[in-house]
Parts: structure tokens; sequence; C-alpha cells
């Protein structure tokens, strides 16, 4: 007898259809549904049960596993993301308490959660090894002893290119009080990075790498089959399409079938409300949207789906069709830190009980949501090294969508334990700031150049650098090259990388090509070095010229006398680069009469003058008066004016502020 017997004893409490599935006899699976779009070299049959009162997960699967590569593999390697909420010595654990977050350190044990493998074996051409003796945890990205979130497996025999084998594994786990957007809270469950998870074998070796606080995931293509045993009357939610359910004693087993991802995850609780709609479109395929509400939010129904919509006609238009023919859209948990989530077909949304229209929930979080299925989920690019050619591309065709389809948006406060929203609606959002995430990006701008992997990042900054500065260059480079080139470069991109784990230089490539102009000099700029960008006007000065001589610089008194007796001003604007990043930029200067005279400054020398004489007065002066350069952090010095306008916005603002001030105090007068 190969299995060990603690192994014997998990596969009897799975009961017996589990138990089949670990020693190779797994129910037949469903029929291919269509011809392969993907590799399909990482497939997996799983079995699992829940137990939602000790919230463990006993589960088996059996993994057909492809080496596509030109090198034979003399080791396998597996994810176990779990074990980064073991304990504080994991990877991810350290990296979050050095970047600040040392409340995750005092969490009560009851929140851990961990992964343990009680069983693995190889079976290739009809005979079986057994590996689970042989197992070692190993660090490859940082060399931590103590982090167990990679596993390897050294083989006897390596597996030569092209050759197929089967990996068969059983474990247990328990699923934490959620990190990272995954994990339980009372009976919700949202369960995702929940099974051992075979790494990328790339020709240069092994791509498994730690998980990190600053990163996700990236794994090969594949057909997932996988039967879900949860309590009977809890409905469930996962990718792929629901193809049987059973009851027996009590509980319900779902089996859920999907090919062409790299991904499973599934949500169940008792109170999901379900709902129900299509979308539909006269150049588009059709999908079939499944949404699991929280009881409260039921209301808030057609603004999911209506979001939803909107993500995959426009992300469908612009770029390529979505291919899956049905999404499951899950609103998590109040409490639950599960929203905002993206797996193949499915993603967890987020939204509050009072959820105004023009506060950006839950529209916003669902269209970025739904729109990782198109960056994450078809092209696939490494998110543990690239994560901005998901997360920031996501980002810049987020906020387009929602300029589109949902603004106005306005600044929102949420008072009473971040409960109770208050709209600030004169302050509105606009695409350039907001909508690429400008404030979030400034302050650290200068921390990582992005080229750097995504997992060596300062975990405190990795989301700026991926999410917002992304969006702000493409943004730019929409102003710079207009949106038809670059909604041409971003389809390009996707239908000729789609299933292709394509890399930057991929996409530098297409950019060039099909804007038809050589862009390394602004990609060596946004993403291989960290670069900040400013320009700013500092001499603005003019003076009249008259038969009376020189009257000084351009004060009052001055421009009055000139007035008198007009003759000719000299104006001086004198704009300077201020940071390290060069772009070539428009200086404007604007003249009583509404005139204006226009240079155009390659922005290369650290400063640069520019005169003119005229019959006109200047009244103010700009750099990138088009606000083409979007990453510019700091856009209050790019212009000057002769005439402050300072008493007025003074006025504006403090008038503002004593309004909101007396709201508030009386909002709060009256709930005390």
């Amino acid at each position: 007898m190969y299995l060990r017997v603690a192994t014997v004893l998990t596969l009897l409490a799975l009961g017996g259809a589990q138990a089949r599935l670990m020693q190779g006899e797994p129910a037949a699976p469903p029929a291919a549904q269509s011809e392969a779009l993907s590799p399909r070299n990482a497939s997996y049959r799983i079995s699992a049960r829940l137990e939602p009162e000790t919230r463990t997960i006993t589960g088996d699967e059996v993994i057909t596993w492809r080496n596509t590569t030109s090198a034979a593999a003399s080791t396998l390697q597996f994810h176990l993301y779990f074990n980064a909420w073991r304990n504080t010595a994991s990877s991810w654990m350290r990296e979050r308490i050095l970047a600040g977050n040392t409340s995750l350190a005092s969490r009560p044990a009851g929140d851990w959660g961990w992964i343990d493998l009680t069983a693995m074996r190889i079976v290739r051409n009809g005979q079986t090894h057994d590996v689970h003796q042989r197992l070692r945890f190993i660090a490859p990205d940082d060399g931590n002893a103590e982090d167990r979130t990679v596993v390897e497996a050294p083989l006897d025999v390596a597996v030569a290119p092209g050759e197929t084998i089967e990996v068969h594994v059983a474990w247990t786990s328990r699923v934490p009080r959620t990190f990272a957007r995954t994990g339980a809270i009372g009976d919700f469950f949202f369960v995702a990075q929940w099974f051992p998870k075979i790494g990328v074998l790339e020709d240069t070796g092994w791509n498994t790498h730690q998980f990190h606080s600053a990163t996700e995931f990236f794994s090969d293509f594949g057909t997932y089959d996988v039967q879900l045993n949860v309590p009977q009357g809890w409905i469930v939610g996962a990718t792929g399409r629901e193809v049987s359910r059973t009851d027996a004693e009590g509980r319900t087993t779902h089996r859920y079938y999907q090919e062409d991802v790299h991904d499973f995850a599934w949500t169940t609780s008792p109170d999901y409300i379900e709902r129900r709609a299509r979308f539909e479109h006269p150049t588009l395929p059709p999908v079939d949207i499944r949404l699991l509400l929280q009881p409260e939010h039921e209301t808030q129904a057609e603004r999911h789906f209506a979001a939803t919509r909107a993500a995959l006609r426009s992300y469908g238009e612009w770029y390529g069709p979505y291919p899956y023919g049905h999404i499951t859209v899950v609103d998590p948990a109040w409490q639950s830190g599960a929203g905002g989530m993206e797996y193949p077909t499915l993603f967890t949304a987020g939204t509050r009980l009072i959820a105004p229209r023009g506060a950006g929930q839950p529209e916003s979080v669902t269209v970025h949501e739904a729109g990782h299925q198109f960056w994450y989920g078809i092209v696939a690019t490494n998110e543990f090294e690239h994560a901005w050619l998901d997360e920031g591309l996501n980002t810049y065709t987020q906020a387009r969508v929602m300029e589109q389809e949902f603004y106005p948006n306005f600044y929102t406060k949420r008072y009473f334990g971040d409960f109770f929203p208050w709209v600030f609606d004169d302050l509105p959002f606009t695409r350039e700031v907001d909508g690429n995430r400008m404030p979030s990006y400034r302050p650290v701008a200068k921390n990582d150049a992005q080229s750097t992997p995504t997992f060596r990042y300062w975990p405190g900054s990795a989301s700026a650098i991926t999410y917002n500065k992304t969006a702000l260059w493409l943004h730019t480079l929409e102003k710079m090259l207009g949106w038809e080139t670059v909604q041409r470069i971003l389809s390009t991109y996707f239908q000729r990388y789609a299933f292709g784990h394509p890399h930057p230089d991929d996409f530098f490539a297409v950019a060039s090509e099909v804007s038809g102009q050589d862009l390394t000099w602004f990609f060596d700029q946004v993403h291989r070095s960290s670069n900040v960008f400013d320009y700013a006007v500092d001499v603005f000065r003019s003076t009249a010229l008259t038969t009376r001589g020189y009257f000084g610089e351009g004060t009052t008194q001055n421009f009055e006398d000139a007035r008198r007796t007009p003759d000719t001003y000299r104006t001086t604007v004198v704009v300077r680069r201020l940071g390290e990043g060069v772009f070539p930029v428009d200086v404007v200067v604007r003249f009583e009469g509404g005139s204006e005279q226009r240079w155009r400054w390659d922005g290369r020398d650290r400063w640069k003058a520019f005169e003119v004489e005229g019959p006109a007065r200047a009244v103010s002066a700009e750099v990138d008066p088009e606000r083409i350069l979007l990453l510019d952090v700091n856009r209050t010095n790019n212009s000057a004016a002769l005439a402050p306008a300072g008493p007025a916005a003074a006025r504006k603002w403090s008038l503002a502020w004593l309004i909101w001030l007396q709201d508030h105090l009386l909002t709060y007068g009256f709930f005390v």
C-alpha cells in the first residue's frame, strides 16, 4: 500500500467520491465545451469539503500537467498560499509589518489560516511514485526559511519536454478570517488561492514566487472540474458554470466546470440573494450575469448589472470580446474584507448599505473588477513581476469607462464609523486626477522604478506604482497620440497576446508598431526609471516700453501709467524643469484682449527663457496648458498670473468651509 495511514484516514473522512478522485477514479468530466483557446497544460480535478464551524477544508486534486518548455523538469514546485497567514514569520506578514501594518501581528489565534499537504504522488506511464516524504519548503525570492508558501518535490526521473504527468494531492486547510480578500466572517466564505497550485515552468526554470504582500498571482491555463461539498441550503458561486448538484446527508455537492482559465475561486453563504441578468450586444457574444447579493443590498441589484454591462460593452468594443458566456458577481458581506478582487469568470464587487448615486460605489469597483476579466483573466501576465500590465491597464480603462458611463462622481466622506456618506457635490471628480489616482501616486512617485519586479517594490507604495502611475502615463499617451491610436495599441496587444502570458517588451513593441513612432524615450522614463516630472513657471513679467522709458516690472501703478501712454510691452517667461523627467511641452502667454503667444519647448534643459514684445500686456503664463503631461506631480506651479486671484479664491473656499462646518455641526447635534 503506497499511501500512509494518515492519508488513508484523510480519504475516509473525505467520503467515497473524493476517495475515488484521489485513487485516480473521478466521475467523468463534462465533454469539452469548446475548442481550446489556451495551452491547457495545467488542468485540475478537485474535490473539497467545507466545515463552516471549524472553517476547515479537506480536499484532494489531480493535476494533469504538461511540460511545455524545451528543458526537462527534475522537480515540481507548488504554491501553498494559505501558509502566508500561518504565523507572523511568513514573508507576506513580514512585508506587511515592514510597511507599517503592525495590527495584523496581533490578530487573535482564531483569525489565522494554513494549508497542510497530507499526500502527494506522481503518476506517469502507468507508474506511481510517492513523493510526499521528499517535499521541502523553499524560498526562492528572499531565502526566508520560515516561509511555507512554496513547496518543491524532487523527482527520480525528470519530466521531458512535451511529456504529461498526473499529480495526485490531498490536503487540509483552515480558512482564515480574511487576509488579502480571502477568508470568512460568520457564515460568509470567500475562498481563493485555496488549493495546492503548480507553478509555471519556463525555459529558464520554475517561476514560482513566494506569496508577497504587494503582489498577486501567476499560473498556467487549463480546465477546472471542481466538486464543492457544503451544508445543504448554502448558495455557492464559483469560477465556471454549475453542471450538477447532489444532496446527501444534509449536505450538497456542487460541481463546477470551466475550460481555458488559470485559477478557480468560490464563495458560499446561506444568506445570498441570487439575481440573474444578461448582457446582449449587436456585435459581441451574449453573457449570462449571475449576481450573489447581500440581502440588505437588494435594491442595488440593477446598479451592479449596469456596471457589469458597461465593462463588458466598453472593454469588448475597445479591445476584444469576453469569451466565456457567463460571469458571476459577488457582493461580499459587510466587514468581510473580501471586496474588490478578481478571478476567472467571477469577481467580488463592494458597496454599502447607504450608497448614494454620485459617490462611486458600487459602480467603480464593479467596472474595475469586471474589467480584470480581460487583462488578468484572458491576457494573464505574471503579476508577481509585471502587475502593472494588468492592474495599470485596467485602472486606465476603468477611469475611461467611469467618465463615459457614470460621471459625475463627487468627493464623498463617510462619518459615524465610516457608515454615513456625505457627498460634496461641489467637488466633482475628474478622470485626469481622481480617475487616474494622482493623489496617491504623488507622494511615492520616486520610490521604485516600475520595471522593478513587482514583488520587490516597497510594500507601502506598490499599489501606486502599479495602478496609478500606469493609468497616468497611459492617459498621457492618449493625450499625445489620440484615443484612436491608444485604443488600437491596446486592442492589438489584447488580441495578439490573449492566453499568452506576455511581457512588458511585448506591450512596448506593439505601442511603437501601432503608433508608427519609436516610443522608447517615453517608456525609458515612465517604466524603466523612477523619474518624476515637474515643470513650473519660475519668472513671469510684462513691462511697458514707452517713449518715457522703462517703467519697471508689472506693478499695478506701472500698468496704469502704461495704459495712459501705450506703446509696447516686453513679456518675459522663464520655465523650469524641476524633476528628472523630460517631456516636450507647450508654453503659452495670454494677453489682455484675449490673444496669446505659444512656444514649443523640448523640455530638456533645466530652464528656458521666452520673450516677446507686443502692444498688449500679458495677464498669465502657463506651461503645458492642455495638461498633456498628466504625470506632472505639481500642477500648482505650472502657471502664474500678474493679477493674483488669491482674495477671490480665499472668499470662495472660506465660505464653502463655513457652510460645510455648519452642516456637520447641525448633523452632529441631531444625533446627540
